[in-house]
């Protein structure tokens, strides 16, 4: 069973539970959401929705608070020492089952500090090219970069993240030398390879598709496992021959260790029902996102899962940590 049919088979099975009893008094004052990212990317689209329909369902205000930086540290760690009254929460992603092992020192442990909720959605990453580059399909850039090897370079959001792992695991299945150049996060990334200054790059779907349509950029493929309904693109591993390349990121729900277990099952029962509205699902889709859902245990789950696969793949790459102790 694949991770998403998993999450919507966990999704219908809470539905289908009476909602938990919680406190009365909960959410008794405005809830706090920490997102760790700067305004402005792709996590405003993944949140927003959602905070704002629980707004409506509680009657309090969930305020969104960016705390960007050190490859999400900042913010994961302002949640991991908060109080644990489910009035702290955190839009949690990826880099929680990255930088345990990109890092050398952390200053929380995102199993033993934080308490999964549910997930929010998948977004999958597509590759893109500068439209000077010659090359209209992942297998000719591949063909291009064997050829040509050390030639290309490619941008990402900095180190660790998943556009640079995403493009490493790329570079090692296929066999090819695409030199990395690191930015300070997506926009300044994609500026680069607007301007030329690299020539690839990996990136969630919504940042290419209006710089497709002026023709600055080509888009040569999704990185997901299935295509993507509206993308006029092939996967990436059926383009180059690749099965079972992936790259995308996960963003999820998760509160402080030690939130009261009735707080939690509210809350994950609750966002799972939203994330099943057709307009919500609509919201969604329109940015390529898949929604997830589905129970605490499931979201531990993928955490622990992808802390192992994405650690081997860090290892693998020479980058335990690499990022020393910015935690």
């Amino acid at each position: 069973m694949t991770d998403r049919r998993r999450f919507l088979a966990a999704g219908c099975a809470l539905a289908a539970l009476p909602l938990p009893a919680a406190p009365q008094e909960y959410p008794s004052r405005p809830v706090r959401v920490v997102n760790p990212y700067a305004p402005g990317g792709s996590s405003d689209p993944a949140l927003r929705p959602v905070t704002t329909r629980l707004q409506q369902l509680y009657g309090q205000n969930f305020l969104i608070e960016n705390r960007g930086g050190a490859g999400t540290n900042i913010g994961n760690e302002v949640v991991a020492r908060a109080k644990p009254d489910g009035h702290t929460l955190l839009m949690g992603t990826s880099s929680l089952a990255i930088n345990p092992t990109l890092y050398r020192s952390l200053s929380y442990d995102p199993v033993r500090d934080l308490q999964p909720i549910t997930l929010l959605t998948n977004i999958p990453n597509a590759l893109a090219v500068n439209a000077s580059l010659p090359v209209r399909t992942v297998a000719e850039l591949i063909r291009y970069a064997r050829e040509q090897p050390g030639r290309l370079n490619y941008g990402s959001s900095g180190v660790g993240g998943t556009n640079h792992l995403g493009m490493e695991l790329l570079k090692s299945q296929a066999g090819i030398d695409i030199v990395h150049v690191p930015y300070k996060g997506g926009g300044p990334a994609l500026i680069g390879l607007l301007g030329n200054e690299v020539q690839v790059m990996l990136s969630p779907i919504t940042a290419f598709l209006q710089h497709e349509q002026s023709g600055r950029l080509r888009l040569l493929g999704v990185a997901s496992p299935r295509r993507v309904a509206g993308v006029d693109a092939p996967t990436v591993a059926e383009a180059a021959g690749l099965p079972g390349y992936e790259s995308g990121v996960w963003m999820a729900v998760f509160a402080p260790a030690g939130t009261p277990r009735s707080i939690v099952d509210r809350l994950a029962v609750d966002v799972d029902r939203l994330l099943r509205q057709p307009d919500l699902i609509a919201e969604y889709e329109r940015v390529f996102f898949v929604p997830g859902g589905g129970s605490p245990e499931d979201l531990a789950r993928l955490l622990r899962e992808d802390t192992d696969r994405l650690g081997r793949l860090i290892r693998a790459l020479g980058l335990a940590g690499s990022e020393g102790a910015r935690g």
